[in-house]
């Protein structure tokens, strides 16, 4: 036993068990996540129930609870949130008299209060009898013709409405212009201003007639109108243009099914989001997250190798070294809070407010850089991730044999041709395991964004095609946030869940995608620069 001991087995088998439940817990994480987060966009299928009093409810069963094997409690998403104010209610097996699922039930994605479960009853479009009909496939028929022959019209409120924004940019552009001349106290009668002036009212009047155009189309989408009638029998009148997508879950064919599930897949991926971030898609936050996470590498990235290899190669050993040294691994362990609040600090409130004094005066009180941006924000995650790349740039270093340095500069190499040709090459797929702890940390950051420049909802990318086309100073959406924003912010917890496991679900495949890459990369780096093939 004492040798047992001595040897240190206990402790080999402790570490053993600790890393097989991590792998475990990690294991079971993602299996949740994906199990909830694939599953999201199914089209599942409606039930009715008839309650013991008569009334009648329609939805989707979500979750049900049992006690002793019995089943008890139904929690059913009802939708309907302009006609119920929730959108799911609890149902007692005891309370249920019976439940059907009827083909012609309908299901309706809108662009507000949520899903709409009933019946349709007839639509109305300008110039034509309503249609009605007591064959549901000829009303979901009329129903998506209808819809499709609403598209060119709302690409034509879309063009138009693309037109405003550009407008809109102009006429800030002159804005600033016009400030900055009078912030130089110019004369109003000076023919630069006049121009200006003049500019602007042509502006202007192309504003009114695009807003008066845009308009006419509105008022001509209003006119398209359907009738649909909820479980107990309530009427509701939905504008055809407020639809997103309409479908009969029960009648669907596993076909069908599949291609609703792909086509909510594409939503997710190139559409804005919609009814408070709970619905549509996440492209700005998707966008977002990589722009981010690409501007943090081109700052942490160089500055942690430069000041790695100047620790390792350069610096002489000494009290400062030493002290750069533990200042280093410290940095490494400090909350994200505090890099946040020193981004707020620093970048915002000082270089920020400082552009904005020198550049930018005649906008002010107005700040343009002295306020939060996905600028700021990367390098607050640079920061946050130089400590990282620095240690893991040492260490890498520090791990080649000094044979190979001697026998360099034994042939005659300088000191920097030994680290350019030599020793980066070998030791690259260390920096690269620094630079993807890095990379995967800083994607899954939150707290330090809060307060430099991420947002609920961002009208603009940061990336567009007005000049000067990338616009640092821009706030941005992100995933993470989006996750807190929607999970622990929204009013409608049980509506917002599905959601929450779609963008963690996202989150961690752009994660495992991008330090997939880099591992790659780095497998390709290990192989080629092996000492022993040296």
């Amino acid at each position: 036993m004492k040798q047992f001991w001595r040897r240190g087995e206990p402790f080999i088998w402790a570490t053993g068990l600790s890393l097989s439940a991590i792998i475990c817990m990690t294991v079971i994480l993602i299996a949740v996540v994906v199990i909830n987060g694939m599953t999201v966009f199914w089209p599942y299928k409606l039930v009715e129930f008839t309650l013991s009093g008569g009334e009648k409810y329609l939805g989707e069963i979500s979750r049900s609870e049992k006690e002793d094997g019995i089943l008890t409690k139904i929690q059913l998403k009802i939708g309907n949130r302009d006609l119920y104010s929730l959108d799911f209610k609890w149902f007692d097996q005891g309370e249920i008299n019976s439940q059907k699922y009827p083909v012609k039930a309908i299901a309706l994605e809108r662009m507000e209060y949520g899903n709409f479960y009933g019946y349709l009853q007839s639509i109305k479009i300008p110039g034509q009898l309503s249609s009605a009909s007591s064959s549901n496939y000829a009303n979901i028929t009329s129903l998506k013709k209808a819809l499709e022959s609403l598209e060119p019209l709302q690409h034509k409120k879309e063009a138009l409405e693309e037109d405003i924004t550009d407008i809109n940019f102009e006429v800030e552009r002159l804005h600033h212009k016009l400030a900055g001349l009078r912030y130089k106290k110019i004369p109003e009668h000076d023919r630069r201003i006049q121009a200006l002036l003049l500019e602007e009212a042509s502006l202007q009047t192309q504003f009114n007639k695009i807003v008066s155009k845009n308009q006419a189309i509105e008022n001509q989408l209003h006119q398209y109108t359907a009738i649909f009638r909820s479980a107990d029998n309530r009427e509701i009148t939905i504008k055809l243009h407020e639809i997103v997508r309409a479908y009969e879950p029960n009648a669907m064919s596993l076909l069908e099914k599949t291609g609703h599930y792909f086509s909510k897949i594409v939503e997710l991926f190139l559409d804005d989001p919609r009814e408070s971030n709970t619905e549509g898609g996440l492209f700005p936050a998707i966008f977002g997250t990589i722009s981010l996470v690409f501007l943090m590498s081109l700052l942490s990235f160089p500055l942690g190798v430069i000041a790695g290899i100047y620790l390792r190669e350069y610096a002489k050993e000494g009290l400062l070294v030493q002290t750069v040294r533990i200042a280093v691994n410290n940095l490494a362990g400090i909350p994200s809070i505090v890099y946040g609040i020193f981004g707020l600090g620093f970048f915002v409130y000082g270089i920020g407010g400082n552009l904005d004094q020198l550049f930018f005066p005649e906008r002010l009180p107005t700040p343009t850089f002295g306020t939060g941006g996905i600028l700021w924000a990367s390098l607050t995650l640079g920061l946050l991730t130089v400590p990282v790349v620095i240690v893991a740039t040492e260490e890498a270093l520090g791990a080649i044999t000094p044979g190979i340095r001697e026998g360099s500069l034994a042939l005659g190499s300088t000191k920097f041709q030994t680290l350019l040709r030599l020793l980066l090459p070998m030791a690259s797929p260390g920096i690269l395991t620094g630079f993807i702890l890095a990379m995967a940390r800083a994607a899954g950051e939150v707290a330090p964004l809060m307060i430099t420049g991420v947002v609920k909802l961002a009208p603009s990318l940061p990336l567009d095609g007005q000049f000067p086309f990338v616009h640092f100073d821009r706030k941005f959406m992100h995933l993470g946030f989006h996750i807190y924003d929607i999970g622990f912010q929204s009013p409608n917890v049980e509506a917002a869940k599905p959601m929450v496991y779609v963008t963690t679900l996202l989150l961690i495949l752009i994660v495992l995608s991008m330090c997939s890459v880099a591992i790659h990369l780095r497998n390709k780096m290990r192989t080629r620069y092996a000492i022993s093939d040296v």
